[in-house]
């Protein structure tokens, strides 16, 4: 019997129904045989299926060593160039010249080159499967077509996917709007190899406090091996508030990534925040 997901891709996803038979010698007077009696119920919910585009990058390896370690979600296809077979050994390796063949899937976590995202955008456009990215440098007609996806499929992209600085820029937006006569500064540090400045997370921070009226001013640093921190000041006379993230190990952005797919996998179509998928 089809689960209700090969069924109907919009009805009940994450159900499985399950047919369950219960064996047993033949009956008598008012009781059926058990062996005719078959039981149809709804078993535990079933692993949403999880395309990673991007596999043989530092973020899809940490997708696929941290799914491993998950019972809500399974890995059918890991997508990379033919070259990265090696690389991938032991995974569900599917050639990127050869994605449209991939196997079904509920959704896909990109974290590729600006370059792969059209191709994976209207594969999930014509399954009818969510779609999760956080590859930067999208031109402005790349993301046009995620608005447009968005009309069809769930789709979220972000620049950051800690679930720590999701909170933060709530409660950034939360703050700005109670304090709308305190300066707002915003400084973020990385290691000394990150280029851009402010980084993607701090302009995302800073249009937080915008959307409720500060003026954010920014300052960078670039030191050392740190992973990330951002600090949200919001000062006044005589006192401040302080608002800080820090991050200690990259493996919160793939878990990140991970506790969104398995979220909006059975959302309605539309454009998704992080912050949208924390319950």
């Amino acid at each position: 019997m089809p689960n209700a997901r090969s069924a109907d891709p919009g009805f009940g996803r994450g159900l499985l129904f399950c047919v369950v038979s219960i064996g047993g010698g033949g009956g008598s007077g008012m009781l059926p045989s058990l062996s005719a009696i078959r039981i149809v119920e709804v078993c535990m919910s079933a692993p949403v299926r999880v395309l990673i585009h991007g596999a043989s990058g530092r973020m899809g390896q940490a997708l696929l060593r941290l799914a491993a370690e998950r019972e809500d979600l399974t890995i059918v296809a890991a997508v990379a160039p033919p070259s990265a077979d090696a690389a991938l050994l032991g995974q569900p390796f599917h050639p990127l010249n050869r994605i449209e063949h991939a196997p079904d899937f509920d959704v896909a976590i990109d974290f590729s080159l600006p370059a792969g995202v059209d191709a994976i955008v209207s594969l999930c456009a014509a399954r009818g499967a969510a779609f999760v990215s956080g590859t930067t440098g999208l031109a402005s007609q790349q993301r046009a077509m995620l608005r447009s996806a968005s009309s069809q499929i769930p789709v979220l992209w972000s620049a950051n996917f800690s679930l720590g600085v999701a909170v933060l820029e709530d409660l950034v937006e939360r703050a700005a709007a109670a304090l709308r006569a305190w300066d707002c500064d915003i400084v973020e540090s990385h290691h000394n190899r990150k280029l851009d400045a402010p980084s993607g997370t701090a302009l995302a921070l800073g249009a937080a406090a915008q959307r409720s009226g500060a003026e954010p001013r920014y300052a960078s640093l670039r030191a050392g091996d740190i992973v990330g921190e951002h600090l949200v000041q919001f000062a006044g006379q005589g006192e401040r508030i302080e608002l800080i993230h820090r991050a200690t190990n990259r493996d919160i952005f793939a878990r990140g990534a991970l506790h969104a797919a398995v979220r909006i996998a059975a959302r309605a179509p539309g454009n998704y925040r992080l912050r949208d998928l924390l319950d």
